[in-house]
């Protein structure tokens, strides 16, 4: 008996799908923070815009059932950068390989001009890297799939210069940055903190080098380790991790 349940066991955890992605809260400077860390060598990360007939998904739940039709589950998902009132990607928007949005170098009004902004970029490979947009204009890289947003919050472990220590501005936050083991922070401030706090957490907390904020006031998070299903607003892109339904 003992040893087909054994062998049970063992067939169950052959069976699920392979996941390193661990979500949790971490407290800091009086703020709580949900933070999923993902390694993209063994995780699938995407983004996502739009459904097969190019309607927005524009929230968790429609997501969800379109991956579901896809044989997918979804994991973990948040904003994954910044939008138009149409909810079009402000700045480069690649899923895929496929290129549905620019990238743009110009510095212009509101959090997404403030320059240095940046990309974050997956490639096929699994490496995950956040780059400063006009380094990115340079190199070129091969992203699988990316995302442009701004400002950085931290650029090669120093925080965004504009940042300034107290400000009064504060809002709900979200933001991804990559550790120097490859592995891929995305965080969110679940009560409303300002950028100086925000990028230090990333830096000090997180231990991402490179950090960028994506999005402020319509942040949301879906989790299934937290139990998170946020409501709200119709969000543009949406960044997250899916498992194949096994």
């Amino acid at each position: 008996m003992i040893f087909r349940a054994a062998l049970a066991l063992a067939a169950a955890l052959a069976a699920a799908p392979a996941l390193s992605l661990t979500c949790e809260t971490i407290q800091d400077g009086g703020t709580a923070y949900s933070v999923c860390t993902a390694d993209p060598r063994e995780d699938r990360i995407d983004l996502w815009l739009t459904d097969a007939e190019g309607r927005g998904y524009g929230g968790f739940a429609p997501l969800a059932e379109g991956l579901a039709a896809q044989g997918r589950t979804l994991q973990f998902a948040m904003n994954g950068g910044m939008y138009h009132v149409d909810r079009r990607p402000v700045g480069l928007f690649l899923a895929d390989g496929r290129k549905i949005a620019p990238l743009v170098t110009r510095e212009g009004p509101g959090n997404f001009g403030l320059l240095p902004n940046g990309v974050f970029c997956v490639t096929d490979a699994g490496a995950a890297r956040v780059i400063e947009s006009r380094t990115f204009a340079a190199e070129a890289p091969a992203c699988r799939i990316a995302t442009q947003s701004g400002p950085m919050l931290v650029i090669d472990g120093a925080l965004h210069p504009a940042f300034i220590e107290g400000g009064a501005s504060r809002l709900l936050r979200n933001g991804v940055g990559v550790r120097p083991d490859g592995t891929v922070a995305f965080a969110m401030a679940d009560s409303p903190v300002n950028f100086h706090d925000f990028a230090t957490f990333f830096r000090d907390t997180l231990g991402t080098p490179n950090a960028l904020f994506l999005e402020g006031r319509v942040v949301r998070l879906y989790s299934t380790a937290l139990g998170r299903n946020d409501s709200g607003l119709a969000m543009g892109p949406i960044i997250g991790v899916s498992t194949a339904k096994e």
